[in-house]
């Protein structure tokens, strides 16, 4: 599960949960892109923000923080994580995990049709949105993932902290104490 994690909250986490039971998943790795190519650059850096997902991840035993991501330079093509995720674990299944906002950009993304013949795509729906429409490729495994959803958001979280309001039950403890701390997004 990708994304620029700015900052992690309770909605990504109930998503990935979602994926996990949905998919009987072993695992759920979180990778926060360093350089997003799809998207305005982080209000916060990429060390804060993966600090954020250790935080928020660090009490499920099957929720993972990597930096894969933060480790290369330039653009975090999912392409190039996926082939690298591959590489790392040959006999894995490897799923891709994806909010249905999303789902209409994979098209656009580099490498696309190669991205979908490496990967199954989980998609995870907002609690406002209906079913997702289905991507357009003839070799892509899409699979909806069922589940309640929480209707947050990462702009949403920073517009609090900007004006002052509390976040408490919207990102983890640990998120929240974390930004303070930081004065993140202030």
């Amino acid at each position: 599960m990708g994304g620029t994690f700015d900052p992690i909250h309770v909605g990504h986490l109930r998503a990935a949960e979602n994926a996990r039971e949905g998919l009987s998943l072993d695992e759920v790795r979180f990778l926060p892109a360093q350089v997003p190519p799809h998207r305005p650059a982080p209000v916060s850096s990429a060390r804060d923000r993966f600090a954020m997902v250790a935080l928020a991840t660090a009490l499920h035993p099957r929720f993972v923080a990597d930096d894969l991501e933060l480790q290369r330079e330039g653009p975090s093509y999912t392409v190039d994580t996926i082939a690298r995720l591959r590489d790392e674990r040959p006999g894995d299944e490897v799923v891709l995990v994806v909010g249905s906002d999303t789902l209409p950009e994979l098209p656009t993304w580099k490498d696309h049709e190669r991205l979908l013949r490496m990967c199954t795509v989980a998609v995870v729906t907002r609690p406002e949105e209906g079913r997702p429409e289905r991507i357009q490729s003839a070799r892509a495994e899409v699979r909806l993932i069922a589940g309640p959803g929480l209707a947050v958001s990462a702009t949403e979280i920073r517009r609090r902290v900007k004006e002052g309001h509390s976040i408490r039950y919207l990102v983890p403890e640990t998120v929240a104490d974390y930004i303070a701390k930081r004065g993140l997004y202030r």
